[in-house]
């Protein structure tokens, strides 16, 4: 499934003259191309599509999503561990250098 989640920018930055950004999916991050909001500011909120911040988002909308998609566990969907889940599912250990933290997702 690919959905449209809200999320926090936490960063913004040039990248090859593209604005880009780090935001926060509830606790996971990812890197977002900001180029189609170019006022969105650190601190405000955005659906995210495919890696692309579509629109502006009030907080509480934006909670609101997170809270419904965890309960559905898309967001498990969507942003999970799946090097952990294969190796797991194999019966076997995980790959060297895949050690899983919620930044690296990203």
């Amino acid at each position: 499934m690919c959905l449209a989640v809200p999320g926090r920018v936490v960063e913004i930055r040039d990248q090859d003259d593209t604005r880009m950004g780090k935001v926060d999916f509830g606790g996971v991050i990812k890197d977002v191309c900001l180029a189609y909001l170019p006022d969105l500011q650190v601190g405000e909120y955005t659906i995210v599509h495919v890696g692309f911040a579509l629109q502006r988002l009030d907080e509480e909308s934006a909670m609101q999503s997170l809270d419904l998609y965890r309960s559905l566990g898309a967001l498990e969907e969507e942003f999970g561990d799946h090097w952990g889940i294969a190796a797991q599912q194999a019966g076997e250990r995980r790959p060297p250098g895949t050690e899983y933290s919620k930044e690296e997702t990203a």
